[in-house]
């Protein structure tokens, strides 16, 4: 917009000098214009972007363009000055206005999510010291509050449709069916002077034969090529030979840590594995039940070659030597001593991740999953036992955004992610069922947020249709946070470990918390409040599920 210093304060749209209210006529004449005559027109030009503080004012010299308006104004000077008076004015009006104790104006937020539009197109754990973190409470923004009615009635629609109906357990030979390979390699009995499930398959090789050169978790991760290095190097020396065959010991998990990401399981890994009895595969998090056997490296990158089981089991390598070591030592074959070291795996996406089902399993199901993972698990361990780690779905959710996120981290970017991930869920929820919604690979890839991860009654129940309860072993974080000790001993008695000495328990519970949270991180704060009352709504009704499932009140997370 241009400003006539001499004539006008401002012009009429089209712009033309000849339309100022003392300059008009179609054949003005600059040099005979009483006005005009003899002074040097000076434009004065606002910056096109929005004003929020100070208008931006830059002055040119232009001699070409003539000047209209409404007042006349002799200096550029004195109209820059005004100008800049009646901003400053404006601004000062907004705080008295808004209230400037709250550091508000009185100008829309820049991060306002507005009004909803449909949109129904389209890894790991939490720290200990988290858990004892205080911030300072954060500002209430008013138009987050604005948001919460609209948002509100999302959730109201969505409790609404809540069902917990009991899935239907697929038979044995439908499972074969599906995963014949697996079944010709696994057996289904074990070695039983081992209290881990192993069993001793023959190998066909010789000196030279590489075991390890097929492995796709050594093909595709130069992390563990080392791991597998040393592996090659020891290999024939581990072999069992008898009646001139080669025969390597083949071990499973004992007990998995299924879940859920960002709820501690990391700390737990690392204290369990300084107990002398215990031993994990070679990498923490194999994800081969939920991804990896389904040709999953990455959820962005598409599918690859499957891993077949044999990849998977060649993770647990490095513990079936030493349960070897037990069972062939002479105390063992004079004895029958019974070994008692037990391998556990630890990928968190165990319990919830199923998004694969859709690519490879007959869709007649209206939408839910015919098999999950926990079919084939008990199939051929019908007696493992598992460890969930639990937290306050809210925290967890805001803590999975802090770690996942890459860019652009804020409080207002979480709060605009939980409200879009509420309609896209709100959205499923109007045309299938709870369950089919939860496993909905499309939508659990379009929601900007894990808002499902944290349904964690969910899929405990459907654990629950093919395990008994006594051997899911459920920890809540905050319990662990706040007593390590106590936790420790409730899985040492879970899994029926030995006794430890006063030094070994002390190495294991007094080690410092894993996987704290990043600095970076830390310094953002916590959630707005209007974000953590919308996301206690939404969890509200599954929290009290759960808490009924276990019989433990702890789960409904009130004081949290």
């Amino acid at each position: 917009m241009r400003y006539c210093i001499n004539c006008c304060i401002h012009l009429l749209p089209n712009d033309l000098h000849r339309q100022c209210f003392r300059c008009r006529g179609p054949n003005h004449n600059n040099q005979k214009c009483p006005v005009c005559k003899g002074e040097s027109k000076i434009p004065l030009y606002a910056d096109s972007k929005q004003m929020k503080l100070l208008a931006v004012l830059e002055v040119r010299t232009d001699h070409s363009e003539s000047w209209n308006g409404f007042f006349c104004l002799r200096k550029g000077k004195l109209c820059s000055l005004i100008f800049g008076l009646i901003i400053m004015t404006l601004v000062m009006a907004s705080y008295i206005l808004t209230g400037a104790k709250h550091g508000l104006l009185l100008i829309p937020s820049p991060f306002h999510y507005g009004a909803f539009t449909s949109n129904p197109s389209l890894m790991d754990n939490e720290s200990l010291s988290d858990m004892k973190d205080h911030y300072q409470p954060s500002k209430m923004n008013i138009s987050y509050v604005k948001d919460y009615p609209s948002i509100k009635l999302i959730i109201d629609t969505i409790t609404s449709k809540i069902e917990f109906i009991t899935r239907q357990r697929p038979d044995l030979e439908e499972l074969r069916k599906q995963e014949p390979h697996m079944f010709s390699v696994i057996p289904n009995k074990f070695l039983p002077n081992s209290k881990n499930p192993c069993w001793y398959e023959e190998y066909r090789g010789n000196t030279t034969t590489d075991p390890y050169a097929t492995n796709s978790y050594a093909l595709y991760s130069k992390r563990f090529r080392t791991i597998f290095d040393y592996l090659r190097k020891v290999f024939w020396n581990h072999l069992y030979h008898y009646k001139d065959k080669h025969y390597r010991l083949r071990c499973l998990p004992h007990f998995y840590i299924i879940g859920q990401p960002k709820c501690g399981t990391t700390d737990l890994y690392d204290r369990l594995r300084l107990h002398p009895d215990v031993r994990f595969s070679a990498i923490k998090e194999p994800h081969w039940w939920t991804r990896k056997r389904f040709g999953i490296i990455r959820l962005r990158d598409g599918f690859h070659d499957r891993y077949p089981v044999e990849d998977y089991l060649d993770l647990f390598d490095l513990a079936a030597h030493q349960i070897q070591g037990v069972l062939q030592s002479e105390a063992a074959k004079e004895r029958g001593k019974m070994n008692n070291i037990i391998i556990g795996e630890a990928s968190a996406s165990t319990m919830w991740d199923n998004n694969a089902w859709i690519f490879f399993y007959d869709n007649s199901t209206e939408g839910e999953p015919p098999f999950l993972i926990q079919d084939f698990i008990h199939a051929f361990q019908p007696n493992a036992k598992l460890i969930i780690m639990l937290r306050d779905p809210v925290e967890r959710l805001y803590s999975d955004y802090l770690y996942f996120a890459s860019a652009n981290k804020s409080v207002e970017d979480f709060h605009e992610k939980v409200a879009e991930s509420l309609q896209l869920f709100e959205n499923c929820m109007l045309d299938y069922s709870l369950r089919a919604c939860v496993y909905n690979n499309t939508l659990n890839n379009a929601m900007p947020v894990r808002l499902q991860v944290g349904l964690y009654v969910v899929y405990l129940l459907d654990w629950l249709t093919v395990f008994d309860k006594d051997q899911i072993l459920v920890l809540r974080l905050e319990d662990h946070a706040s007593n390590v000790k106590y936790t420790m001993h409730m899985v040492f008695q879970f899994l029926d470990l030995g006794p430890l000495s006063e030094k070994q328990e002390a190495l294991i519970t007094k080690s410092p918390a894993s996987n704290t949270r990043r600095p970076e991180d830390r310094s953002l704060g916590p959630m707005l409040p209007t974000t953590k009352a919308i996301l206690r709504d939404f969890y509200r009704p599954f929290n009290t599920k759960l808490a009924q499932v276990l019989f433990d009140d702890a789960f409904l997370w009130k004081r949290t």
